[in-house]
């Protein structure tokens, strides 16, 4: 076994529980040491600190796999990957459901989501890839799945030295799988759609949707396959329009509608949700909700400044546009968003748009996305609603 040890006063965060270690961080490596390799890491006094999957290419150049001085084989990926599902069947429909979700379970940049009897994978750290087998035939020891499917078609994995590819790993998977969330029945493209095929964090905040927006008109921006739209609908709103830039999206969203009988209420726009809540606000436009899901404005700190100033626009024209009373749902899954600057950026918002905010709820993503408090990267979803009032 390789040993990495690192720098004086760098063990800090091993001992704080942060599963990362970066390459900065590092003092000294044994020569033989390949990436991908597991290694035990030492404190730069010579203490054992965990064993970790070692890859100098990237800047997590340790991605922390166990605390203990034990054997990173394939029995430990069997009981790693059971201990994961496991916890999910206290809560989850794992039919519908993310089963694994990376440094949360303890399975470094190892995400697997379960729609219906299909199992789709993404793994996205040169050290879990080699494991890919033991993987697999845990999963299918754990679930007994029609099929698994591979996604890893994410750039990151560049970062790591790895390629990008999709296909089939196990059984047979079809172009389209129907899996029910909430009572909501949806289509997912698990082979082609964006990430693995649906956006399953925002399952739980999609549900506690439905006192808000009974009898209501609803606008729902980035509607993506359209999951807050509909539940919308299956929720009791009057009227529904999601809007996407996406062409593809609508179309399947439209799909989707027509699966739950929601066609006649729940209807799809494409156009730039940031032009169209232009276009409404200046025509005087109003809604009873105003749900905002976009995808992530910014993958690093470098470009922050100006995503925070996008999620301001957004949620400044639609505070504008909602009848005193009304309630806005807005999100975001940028991870380097805080809390707490989300937060500030909705107040500054309502400042500016000149309304006053009730706070209902303040969300993140789903007890099968869990959150390690040692490690603020997993707490990335935020979900607030609130009631918006005239001043």
């Amino acid at each position: 076994m390789c040993s990495v040890t690192l720098k004086p006063a760098k063990e800090k965060r091993v001992y704080s529980k942060h599963p990362w270690v970066f390459r900065s961080d590092i003092d000294r490596t044994d020569p033989s040491a390949k990436p991908g390799d597991i290694v035990s890491v030492f404190s730069s006094k010579g203490k054992f600190l965990a064993k970790a999957i070692y890859n100098p290419n990237s800047q997590i150049a340790l991605r922390i796999m166990s605390y203990q001085d034990e054997p990173i084989d394939r029995d430990f990926i069997f009981r790693r990957v059971h201990e994961a599902i496991e916890y999910r069947r206290t809560f989850a429909d794992l039919q519908s459901c993310r089963l694994i979700f990376a440094e949360s379970d303890r399975l470094p940049a190892l995400i697997v989501d379960a729609f219906g009897d299909v199992l789709v994978i993404q793994s996205l750290a040169l050290g879990m890839e080699q494991f890919k087998k033991d993987i697999i035939d845990a999963l299918v020891e754990e679930m007994h799945p029609r099929g698994i499917w591979e996604r890893n078609d994410v750039p990151v994995r560049r970062l790591e030295g790895l390629e990008l590819s999709t296909g089939l790993l196990y059984g047979n998977v079809p172009d389209m799988v129907e899996i029910a969330e909430n009572g909501v029945h949806f289509y997912v493209d698990v082979k082609e759609g964006q990430k693995t095929g649906f956006f399953l964090d925002q399952k739980e905040n999609r549900a506690a949707i439905a006192p808000f927006v009974k009898d209501k008109k609803v606008l729902d921006c980035f509607t993506h396959t359209g999951s807050f739209a509909l539940h919308a609908g299956y929720y009791g709103a009057s009227e529904v329009t999601g809007v996407d830039i996406s062409g593809y999206a609508c179309e399947f969203a439209t799909k989707n509608a027509v699966l739950n009988h929601l066609e006649e209420k729940v209807r799809f726009v494409e156009a730039n949700a940031f032009d169209l809540l232009a276009e409404k606000s200046r025509s005087g436009e109003k809604y009873d909700v105003i749900i905002l899901d976009p995808p992530a404005f910014t993958k690093s700190k470098s470009t922050l400044e100006n995503a925070m100033r996008g999620y301001k626009e957004i949620n400044l024209r639609a505070m504008k546009m909602i009848v005193p009373g009304g309630y806005l749902i807005t999100c975001s899954c940028s991870q380097h968003v805080l809390p707490q600057m989300f937060r500030n950026m909705v107040m500054d918002a309502a400042n500016d748009a000149k309304v006053l905010l009730r706070q209902i709820e303040f969300r993140t993503q789903g007890k099968d996305h869990p959150i390690l408090p040692s490690a603020p990267e997993t707490e990335y979803l935020k979900c607030g609603i609130y009631q918006v009032f005239s001043l």
